[in-house]
Order: structure tokens, then C-alpha cells, then sequence
């Protein structure tokens, strides 16, 4: 087939495969029917112990992507993003599907606001080397 035939393709050879965000997710845009919200400092984990994480036959290519990227440590949404080259958004959709399926666990750092007071925990040092 020739470049000027009808259906021809407008990207080059060295593009690589062409995939919409919206074919990778089905046309969704809200992670999963549960309405969870990752923000980009969540962090990912895999859940090895879960029933049927083994089983990804019905995984897409890129779920299993970030199921591998889990595997070698823990990551936040921002990195999954990077490592495996999509929109946040698109990341968000899969790791619902993840999660749903019990493949993931999401956990949100503490919140600096949340943490104890750097004097405090002086204060606490200075009473135990007091003891």
C-alpha cells in the first residue's frame, strides 16, 4: 500500500504504534466504579497475597506494565506515569482496574500538617536521655 492510498497512515515508521488514551481505558475516565481518587504522591504497592493476581489473561498490556513496574518496588502515581510513558489520567483509570481487582494497594503519605512537631519530639529526646 502506498502513501497516498486511501487509509494511509500520517505518522512515521519510527513513531512506533499509535494508541488513543481512550482505547487503553475503554473511553472511561473516572478510575472505577468506587470513585477512588489518586493523587499523584499515592503510592502504589503490589498485593502478591491477593486471590488471582497471578492471573492477568485478562489484563490489558499496559495494567500489566504497571504491575511489573509494583513489582520491583513501591511507586507513587507520578512515577507509574513517567515509567510507563501515559497521561496521569490514563494511569488513575488503569490502577482502578487494578485495585478493583485486588492486584494493587493505594496508600497516601502523611500529611506534613498531620506530623508531630519538630520541638515536641526534641522535648521527647531530652526526656528519655534524661532517664
Amino acid at each position: 500500500m502506498s502513501e497516498g492510498e486511501a487509509g494511509s497512515q500520517w505518522y512515521d515508521n519510527e513513531a512506533g504504534p499509535l494508541v488513543r488514551p481512550y482505547a487503553m481505558t475503554g473511553g472511561r475516565t473516572q478510575p472505577g466504579p468506587t470513585g477512588v481518587r489518586f493523587d499523584l504522591i499515592a503510592l502504589v504497592s503490589l498485593d502478591t497475597g491477593a486471590p488471582g493476581s497471578d492471573d492477568d489473561s485478562l489484563l490489558g498490556p499496559e495494567h500489566r506494565h504497571l504491575i511489573d513496574l509494583c513489582r520491583v518496588e513501591i511507586q507513587s502515581v507520578a512515577e507509574l506515569a513517567a515509567g510507563t510513558d501515559l497521561p496521569v489520567g490514563v494511569v488513575r483509570v488503569l490502577l482502578g482496574d487494578l485495585l478493583e481487582r485486588g492486584v494493587v494497594t493505594v496508600s497516601r503519605p502523611v500529611p506534613p500538617a498531620q506530623l508531630p512537631d519538630e520541638r515536641i519530639l526534641h522535648e521527647v529526646i531530652e526526656g528519655l536521655r534524661a532517664l
